[in-house]
């Protein structure tokens, strides 16, 4: 009798605690589905997000092609473009899956704020882009010198300006950097001038030596006769006579002109006899 009583009084609670796990089983497997839409909606988005973002990176691209924009600006907005872009997916994947907007956009601004003082050097390279847009001091495809490093502009992005060296490596400068300091654009204007200083010995006919080098220079049709070239006595050093010549030429042909007029320059002195100096020591004896 005693144990029937007590096996009737457990059964309402055994009954109580298996409807209490078949809710919660039912709940967690609900709550699952839920979730799991969620997570497979944003995967859907993003991926999709992933593919629209692409798509508009390449229309903008096409579009200033079309439309003849600078090459510097196509660089700079496409990067702009590509940032905002991802940010708004990001917000969407986001919302979708069950996080406040509002209260995520309050977190996102809080988090700007904190990050904007963090990387306040960012956001001076960033108006330093928009400067050196707005005022152009270079452009892609313009050799400049900058920071103690010269190269030819190959992009301008929203931070920084990537320069490629003659050796091919690729530098990152700071926009921030580039519109406050000096730079030196070596593409800006269509001529430059070239500059050679030779030493010859003293005793030398120094009529000859000009006539040698006009003869030069004007056996080079790549050296322009306006302005008419410059050849003077430069000055008499310890053990030289230096003689120095000014030519322009077309900036595209700058280096080219400067090492080959050395060459030739070499080789017509040795074949005129006219005689390079080297350093000397003269020791007298009393």
């Amino acid at each position: 009798m005693f144990n029937t009583t007590l096996l009737a009084t457990d059964l309402p609670s055994k009954a109580d605690g298996l409807d209490k796990l078949q809710l919660f089983l039912q709940q967690l497997i609900e709550w699952g589905v839920n979730a799991g839409g969620r997570i497979l909606g944003a995967i859907l988005i993003f991926v999709i997000g992933r593919f629209i973002i692409s798509f508009l990176n390449r229309l903008v691209a096409k579009i200033m092609v079309r439309r003849h924009f600078d090459p510097s600006v196509q660089s700079f907005v496409r990067s702009l473009v590509n940032i905002l872009l991802t940010i708004l997916l990001i917000i969407a994947v986001v919302s979708k899956l069950g996080v406040e907007t509002t209260s995520f956009a309050a977190l996102l601004a809080s988090a700007g704020v904190a990050v904007g003082m963090a990387l306040s050097g960012n956001l001076q390279n960033f108006a330093g882009g928009l400067i050196v847009l707005l005022l152009r001091p270079y452009k892609v495809g313009d050799l400049i010198e900058s920071q103690g490093v010269i190269g030819t502009v190959n992009e301008i992005q929203i931070f920084h300006t990537i320069l490629v060296t003659a050796d091919n490596r690729a530098i990152y400068i700071p926009n921030g950097s580039l519109s406050s300091s000096t730079v030196i654009n070596y593409s800006r204007r269509d001529t430059r001038r070239v500059e050679w200083i030779v030493g010859v010995e003293y005793g030398e006919d120094l009529a000859k030596v000009e006539c040698v080098v006009r003869e030069l220079i004007a056996a080079d049709q790549r050296i322009l006769t306006t302005p008419e070239p410059f050849v003077a006595l430069h000055a008499l050093d310890s053990s030289s006579v230096n003689v120095v010549i000014r030519v322009w030429v077309d900036a595209a042909n700058y280096w080219d002109v400067y090492f080959d007029t050395n060459k030739a320059i070499y080789n017509t002195f040795n074949r005129e006899g006219i005689g390079f100096p080297f350093p000397q020591l003269t020791v007298h004896q009393g």
